[in-house]
């Protein structure tokens, strides 16, 4: 982390550092583009997550651009910039998406994703309307989807501003580091630190992750 002097902050985060001077401080040292834009495209944003599961972020890029490289290939895409239709999905062979890096899991996991989609048991553009505990709900009937899943698609598909995960091992690692917890916290005890920072949970989370280079 790089020491600023006179960081200009936003008005979410003096709040964060109102309410959390410990927070604050790792804040003042940290460089963040607070304004990102969401991730609109919800069925490249799910499939990317299913991708990114159990990875490092290096893996997880190499294989997912691989993957969107297939249907470039075949001429379903015309760039690695577009996304395939859950269709076009379906009919790649499991084969040929274990090529770029896959596990077998995982195929079957996009694969239910696209069927669901399809099939308009999934409905993605009702999402937006949904309530944060509504589109946990509505995702983990996908296989391979389940909380933190619905969680991550909260804050960066839906820019959702009050969101924090308690399975997320980063920010219970970064919460360990900078409160100098000399055991492993419980929940009760994150989440005693972590009821403070709301309305501004996810801004909150970024700070964490960035913490720890993790971005």
């Amino acid at each position: 982390m790089k020491p600023e002097k006179n960081k200009l902050l936003s008005p979410a985060a003096k709040y964060l550092s109102k309410v959390d001077p410990i927070l604050g401080a790792a804040i003042e040292q940290i460089e963040l583009e607070e304004n990102r834009k969401p991730n609109k495209n919800h069925l490249r944003s799910l499939v990317e997550s299913i991708v990114s599961q159990q990875l490092s972020v290096k893996a997880a890029d190499t294989i997912f651009a691989r993957f969107v490289e297939l249907f470039v290939a075949k001429g379903d895409i015309k760039t690695a910039r577009s996304f395939p239709t859950p269709a076009q999905l379906l009919n790649m062979s499991d084969a040929k998406l274990r090529s770029a890096g896959l596990s077998g899991g995982k195929v079957k996991y996009i694969k239910d994703l696209a069927r669901k989609v399809e099939a308009k048991e999934l409905q993605l553009h009702r999402l937006q309307k949904m309530s944060d505990e509504e589109v946990v709900e509505h995702l983990v009937q996908v296989k391979g989807i389940g909380r933190w899943t619905g969680e991550m698609f909260l804050m960066f598909s839906l820019a959702r501003p009050d969101i924090f995960s308690h399975g997320d091992l980063g920010l219970r690692n970064a919460i360990i580091k900078l409160y100098k917890f000399k055991t492993i916290p419980t929940e009760k005890q994150i989440q005693k630190i972590v009821a403070k920072w709301s309305p501004h949970r996810t801004l909150a989370s970024r700070y964490l992750w960035k913490s720890l280079n993790n971005e």
